[in-house]
């Protein structure tokens, strides 16, 4: 949990995708997010914490159903949202925060 709260604690956008393995949506959010990163490049940090393997975490953020996306900067959650979600809403979010 400390590696995780320096990396979300940083002035670069970080987004946090919430998942589990057996979860569908969640491995159709994975090819989405690998394009988002590439077409983003170093304005973004896209971290992936499996729920089943990192509980704390998602219970310290109250994650009750995957995937559930958080946008976080300076360790501030600037954007939440459950459910997956298209990339060009995406990048359409993180460059509003950029």
């Amino acid at each position: 949990m400390e590696k995780f709260n320096e990396i979300i604690s940083g002035s670069r956008l970080v987004l946090v995708d919430f998942f589990a393995q057996w979860c569908g949506p969640c491995k159709t959010m994975a090819p989405i997010l690998v394009t988002l990163k590439k077409e983003m490049g170093d304005n973004i940090c896209i971290i992936k914490i499996d729920i089943d393997k990192n509980n704390p975490i998602a219970t310290s953020y109250d994650i009750r159903s995957v995937p559930t996306l958080i946008l976080f900067k300076n360790g501030n959650i600037i954007w939440r949202s459950s459910g997956a979600r298209p990339l060009h809403e995406l990048k359409e979010i993180v460059l509003q925060h950029i």
